[in-house]
């Protein structure tokens, strides 16, 4: 069975109204208990008071009548039931008085079988419980310091009184009377206040791919607001997932048109052409144009791969072997353009990453350099380091970009609007990419001597652990 807050906070709710419901009936019967005892003890300390005052002659009367101290007197309409009531019992109080010599001044016929004197305390004062031919009485002490007599009465203990029950039943039967209505109303109110609950999951369910939109705040309820904040920004996350893949898709399939375009024209023209050289040199832009359509696959796939949720795995990354591997692999790229690579290859410390992708970074990092900078100019790579990051930069003496355009060159499929040479658009991107996936960052400035562009790629110190092997 599902789990359901109105059936869980209704039972809590009345479990905690069951308990001091207990509680209450405990607690009212233990204090009316109490006092019923303390009100027949007073009267018992009244009684010996009032005794203290009376003459021998008046004592010994007293003595020889039966004392009736009953709670209750029966009526007429009593029931058989309450005959077990020890309020409707006769209870004879017996008196005992001596004077300043021991010798008894007066007492009841029936204490000479109960003798109280050995069984009780002996000092003065009480009332006290003792236990005399298998019945409780409460005994109370009084030394007259006027005549020097001393006073002792007793009675037997009222057991079975129903005015302690009476006492809690009249405090407790209105609430065992009103727990099933309150029952209802904790039902009712706790549904009521769950309304917003259904009305958001209504207003939830209804959505899809074409509407994700903020839920809003409006009527909200303060304990709601942080489950509507955190779905609200889902949403939003959930919306410009779906536009920058909706782009993402549009400029992929715009970049991919085009070099299958031309494959095709290629071609076409290789199977109409009846010269050999001119059949030759466009079987050459085929193969260019495959060549550049599967550069452009990889690098898609590249960028598929870094937004995947599961983390790939680093290790300790030393750039300058990096670096130099990538220069060997553009030699031939620069040796076209007749362009001069310098690195100053320091000394850094290692970061966390992966060896390959940061390979690809460099490779995107110097082909942009290289087919972006002036032909016959320079490209510098250094490393450089300070107390929190390692330093990457790779600069050129070429055209550069406009202070407009800096803000775009990690666009996907974004290409400067004078670029002098070809290409998908996705270098940047997957630099800019592969630098926040090792929580690094990317900044621009101007080139070598002002001219061209830096591009500058700064990561962590790569935490304390065995340093990758040298390449």
């Amino acid at each position: 069975m599902k789990s359901s807050i109105r059936r869980r906070l209704s039972l809590m709710l009345l479990a905690g109204v069951a308990l001091v419901w207990a509680a209450t009936i405990a607690t009212s019967f233990r204090h009316a208990s109490r006092e019923v005892q303390s009100w027949e003890d007073t009267r018992l300390v009244e009684f010996a008071r009032l005794a203290a005052l009376l003459t021998d002659e008046d004592l010994a009367r007293l003595a020889r009548s039966h004392i009736d101290a009953r709670v209750e007197l029966p009526q007429a309409q009593e029931t058989a039931e309450r005959v077990s009531d020890s309020d409707l019992a006769p209870r004879e109080v017996l008196l005992e008085v001596r004077d300043a010599q021991g010798r008894i001044v007066a007492a009841s016929p029936r204490l000479a079988a109960l003798d109280p004197i050995s069984a009780g305390p002996q000092g003065v004062g009480g009332p006290w419980s003792i236990t005399l031919a298998d019945t409780v009485w409460r005994i109370y002490t009084l030394r007259d310091v006027s005549t020097g007599r001393t006073i002792r009465v007793m009675e037997t203990s009222n057991t079975r009184s129903d005015l302690a029950h009476g006492a809690a039943l009249h405090i407790t039967q209105p609430l065992l009377y009103a727990l099933p209505v309150l029952a209802l109303l904790v039902w009712f109110a706790i549904g009521r206040s769950l309304a917003p609950l259904r009305t958001l999951s209504a207003a939830i369910r209804t959505r899809d791919a074409d509407r994700l939109e903020p839920v809003g705040t409006h009527d909200v309820p303060t304990e709601v607001q942080p489950l509507v904040d955190a779905i609200d920004r889902l949403l939003a996350q959930l919306k410009h997932s779906i536009a920058r893949e909706r782009a993402f898709t549009s400029d992929a399939a715009h970049e991919l048109k085009t070099p299958l375009a031309a494959i095709k024209v290629q071609a076409q023209v290789a199977l109409a052409a009846d010269d050999l050289s001119l059949r030759q040199l466009a079987i050459e832009r085929v193969i260019q144009g495959v060549d550049r359509s599967a550069r452009l696959a990889d690098q898609l796939l590249l960028l598929t791969r870094l937004d995947e949720r599961d983390r790939i795995p680093t290790i300790q990354v030393q750039l300058h072997e990096l670096v130099r591997h990538a220069i060997v692999r553009h030699a031939d790229q620069a040796r076209t353009r007749h362009i001069s690579i310098a690195f100053d290859e320091n000394l850094v410390p290692s970061i966390d990453a992966e060896p390959l992708l940061i390979s690809i970074l460099l490779d995107n990092l110097l082909d942009n350099a290289l087919k972006y900078g002036r032909e016959g100019g320079h490209v510098r790579l250094e490393l450089a380091s300070d107390d929190e990051s390692v330093h990457l930069t790779v600069s050129d003496d070429g055209p550069g970009v406009s202070v407009s355009e800096i803000s775009r060159l990690t666009d996907r499929f974004y290409r400067g609007t004078d670029a002098p040479a070809a290409g998908s658009g996705l270098g940047l991107s997957i630099v800019a990419r592969i630098t926040r996936y090792f929580n690094g960052r990317l900044t621009f400035a101007p080139g070598i001597d002002g001219r061209g562009l830096t591009v500058a790629a700064s990561f962590p110190h790569a935490r304390m652990r065995d340093p990758m092997p040298a390449m």
